[in-house]
């Protein structure tokens, strides 16, 4: 028998994989690695924004602040993850669930590996 031919725009067949629900342990662990992944791209984004500070205030500058200062923008970056982050995280979910429902059940369980 034939593979049927995905047409251009044409939606992928759905499997029969229930999806998980939202207290799903699955769920949880797609959502935090999202949270995690969004979290580590806007720590890259945000670093350039402190690159050209000159600081005198709350660091003080020096060797102590250049050492702490990436650390800095690791926390803001989760607080603006935690806080609902830009969006990002929700996309990756939603990708995740949108790929498991897309899983053939022959190929879920990694036999044709």
């Amino acid at each position: 028998m034939s593979e049927p031919i995905a047409l251009p725009g044409a939606p992928l067949p759905m499997s029969t994989t229930p999806r998980p629900r939202e207290d799903d342990p699955r769920m949880a662990e797609m959502r935090r690695a999202a949270e995690e992944f969004e979290a580590i791209f806007l720590a890259q984004m945000m670093a350039p924004m402190f690159e050209g500070l000159d600081t005198d205030g709350l660091g003080g500058g020096g060797m102590g602040e250049e050492i702490f200062r990436p650390m800095l923008i690791e926390r803001y970056a989760d607080a603006l993850s935690q806080a609902g982050g830009v969006g990002i995280a929700d996309s990756i979910v939603r990708e995740l669930m949108r790929l498991q429902e897309t899983v053939p059940p022959e190929a879920a369980n990694g036999a044709d590996r």
